[in-house]
């Protein structure tokens, strides 16, 4: 017995050892970031990048693809790899490797938006006057499109500029390939499926985000009769370049840098990035930041999701300041739904799905699975069929996504119709999800008056009626809950998000999808509607073409601003723009506003920002000249360079962190107005805060001059715990040019 248990602890041990040689040697995928090449050498980029390559790796077969995945050369000196751990350890100190990043999936950011934000068809309009952002090339980070959808048809669109070198992997264009609207389409890794698939989506998720960049204009466009219009992206005459770099709702930075890399090559003049970025993570390990440094010195216009994991503060996504991040949004648009209940009152909330066999009229039980507080059925979990059949159930809500699951789940246990509730922290955002039953989604203050009345009677009654679209609702906009807040983790001193867009509800260009299996048979349906800082991503995106095309010389920063100091505060009622919760959302949540296309187009002023002015407050963060040049791409001695603080860097928005003692900071503007001009200094602040602008008055006399001025910010008398917040506004005859003025509460600033 005990030499069968001496062989036995022997294979034990002689397994366990083979099972860790198994591991040691298996690869694994990194993004490899090397230093600027200054060798001279004229070897091509993908022969550089194999020299880094151990002696070993280079001769040993692969039998599970190639070794080198990608190789980048403009927006990253570097290349992702397969490598052993051993591999990867060696080149770690192999000189001139700056950093390797293991492969991390970073997920989705997931008709009416263009005469909500006022841009209105006819001569007489700016959209019109604009060309709708005709020679502007957009490109598109996401799952792919349906090249065959009409959204992407090139009716009135003249051929690629003349600077386009991008390629084409559409197999047929009969079946919808490239045109004069869709001018490239790449597929990229993973995304591709090795290489051998066309960059056709998967997921919906890409067709909807290109159409809603720059999608053509489509009549007679709805989602099963409701929303029913004329559908067009915001630049609907700006071409499209798609990069498919996600698999589904799987995009793996390899990729994604693969294809930031060819977009820059290829001539984009605009980038549209719906994926969430690592949260809060210093720039220098954040890929997406380094390879949109290059891009932006390339003279390209980065649009990014803000992220969908608000109201949390502190949670922004893609936060760099040379990004313009995006939040998202409410339009006045509602797909309408109306919840009775037997004692009369009324609840008024939203659904796709809008039955013509509905429970109008006809009261039916209503039941609260999670009456008794169980938490697994507050949202309805783990339903009993005797419980809920031929019931209305009252459901909290899950995460963003799974709305309709859970109205599937009532419905297979018998359930008659769903009224979905927000939890509190969900406030007032609604969905208009096409649910598989009758449904109504309700905000929380209404949920819990008919949880009340639930708990209030014996025999609690409902009936769900339908409205359908419903135009004009109140407040509008507003901020949705789901949109991740600021402060920025990585440089809390710039704020972000910078924007807010629409990004809920938004109609678009669909394609059948495995992320929405219940429509994935339905061949009519051309459109759906998708929530999330995705879907306000691309309105920006095409809000920056318009505006490129209309001033082309204008740099990524100059754009920003005019997007930024143009936007609202105001609602469409005219009082303060509200969050979730119909409170006045501060700028952590909204940014500087909410995009005003046709102020963007005629900004009057702009703060303009160069690539060394970037770099000086790289320096001032603190980041080294190692971390600086991982950014950066170039050697940079911090030391030899003036550092500016965060408030120094010549934003659209200050934010100044403010203790006892006053502070100033300077801002310069550029004159992209009338030749004579004069702007007056306008303060909008708390009682309890002084600001001195000096010189209180700008005059120009020429287009594209510049001058300069200070802000002297100070309390008066005690600091307030809670921070601050105001609006610094350049004044002229035709310009109202605004910059949000934000004091951090204390716990922030100490």
């Amino acid at each position: 017995m005990r030499t069968q248990r001496g062989h036995l602890g022997l294979l034990f041990l002689l397994s366990s050892a083979l099972l860790a040689v198994s591991f040691a040697k298996e690869r694994k995928n990194y993004v490899v970031h090397l230093e600027p090449r200054e060798d001279g050498s004229t070897d091509s980029v993908e022969e550089w990048h194999r020299s880094f390559l151990p002696e070993a790796t280079l001769d040993s077969a692969s039998d599970d693809g190639p070794r080198i995945i990608h190789s980048y050369s403009h927006v990253l000196n570097g290349f992702a790899a397969r490598l052993t751990d051993a591999e990867a350890e060696s080149l770690r100190s192999k000189e001139g490797c700056l950093r390797l990043y293991p492969e991390e999936f970073l997920p989705l950011a997931t008709t009416h938006s263009p005469g909500f934000l006022g841009l209105h068809l006819g001569k007489d309009g700016f959209w019109s006057r604009s060309g709708f952002g005709r020679g502007v090339v957009i490109g598109l980070l996401d799952t792919g499109i349906l090249p065959s959808h009409p959204s992407f048809g090139d009716a009135g669109l003249p051929p690629p500029p003349k600077k386009w070198k991008g390629t084409c992997e559409f197999r047929s264009i009969a079946a919808g390939g490239c045109n004069n609207k869709v001018i490239g389409a790449r597929a990229f890794g993973s995304a591709a499926i090795n290489n051998t698939a066309p960059p056709v989506d998967d997921a919906g998720h890409g067709t909807h985000t290109a159409s809603t960049a720059a999608g053509n204009f489509v009549q007679n466009a709805d989602v099963r009769g409701n929303a029913h219009g004329t559908a067009s992206g915001m630049a609907p005459h700006a071409h499209l370049a798609i990069y498919k770099v996600c698999a589904r709702s799987r995009c793996s930075i390899m990729d994604i840098i693969a294809g930031l890399d060819a977009a820059v090559k290829d001539g984009v003049d605009v980038l549209s990035f719906s994926i969430s970025a690592t949260d809060g993570a210093q720039f220098n390990y954040d890929l997406i930041a380094v390879a949109t440094f290059k891009a932006m010195e390339h003279g390209i216009f980065v649009s990014a999701a803000a992220g969908n994991d608000g109201p949390v503060a502190g949670t922004i996504r893609n936060g760099a300041p040379w990004m313009l991040t995006v939040a998202a949004g409410t339009m006045d648009r509602a797909i309408r739904t109306t919840v009775r209940l037997g004692n009369g009152q009324e609840f008024d909330g939203e659904s796709l799905f809008q039955p013509r066999n509905n429970t109008a009229g006809r009261q039916l039980p209503l039941v609260f699975p999670g009456r008794n507080g169980d938490p697994d059925a507050r949202d309805c979990s783990t339903l009993v069929e005797a419980e809920v059949r031929g019931k209305v159930a009252l459901c909290e809500s899950r995460s963003i996504g799974e709305h309709v699951e859970q109205g599937q789940m009532v419905s297979a246990y018998g359930g008659a119709g769903m009224i979905l509730m927000n939890k509190a922290a969900e406030g007032y955002t609604t969905f208009a999800d096409a649910h598989v039953l009758p449904a109504s989604h309700v905000s929380y203050a209404a949920g819990s008056k008919i949880e009340a009345y639930i708990k209030s009677t014996p025999k609690p009654t409902a009936t769900i009626s339908f409205r359908g679209t419903v135009m004009g609702s109140s407040p509008a906009p507003s901020v949705a809950f789901f949109s991740s807040r600021g402060p920025n983790k990585a440089s809390p001193g710039i704020l972000k998000p910078d924007i807010t867009g629409p990004g809920m509800n938004i109609l678009a260009a669909w394609a059948p999808s495995e992320m929405h299996p219940e429509f994935a048979d339905d061949v009519s349906l051309n459109f759906f509607m998708e929530s999330g800082t995705s879907m306000s991503t691309p309105h920006l995106s095409g809000i920056a073409a318009i505006v490129k095309s209309l001033h082309p010389s204008w740099s990524p920063a100059a754009i920003k601003s005019a997007i930024m100091t143009s936007s609202n505060v105001a609602d469409h009622a005219g009082v303060p723009i509200k969050d979730e919760q119909y409170r006045r959302a501060s700028f952590y949540s909204m940014g500087a506003g909410y995009v005003n296309p046709s102020r963007a187009v005629d900004p009057g002023l702009v703060y303009d920002l160069s690539t060394n002015e970037y770099i000086a407050y790289l320096c001032g963060l603190g980041l080294g000249d190692d971390g600086v040049k991982e950014i950066t791409g170039r050697r940079i001695a911090c030391a030899k360079l003036k550092a500016i603080t965060e408030a120094e860097l010549n934003y659209p928005s200050l934010v100044v962190k403010l203790l006892s003692h006053p502070i100033t900071v300077r801002r310069t503007v550029t004159n992209v107005g009338a030749a004579n001009s004069v702007y007056t200094a306008v303060v909008d602040m708390p009682k309890d805060v002084s600001v001195v602008v000096r010189p209180p008055m700008l005059r120009f006399s020429r287009a594209n001059e510049k001058q300069s001025f200070s802000v002297t910010v100070r309390w008066n008398g005690q600091p307030a715990v809670g921070g601050a917040e105001g609006n610094l506004k350049w004044v002229s005859k035709e310009h109202v040019v605004r910059s949000p003025i934000v004091i951090p509460p204390a716990k922030a600033v100490a």
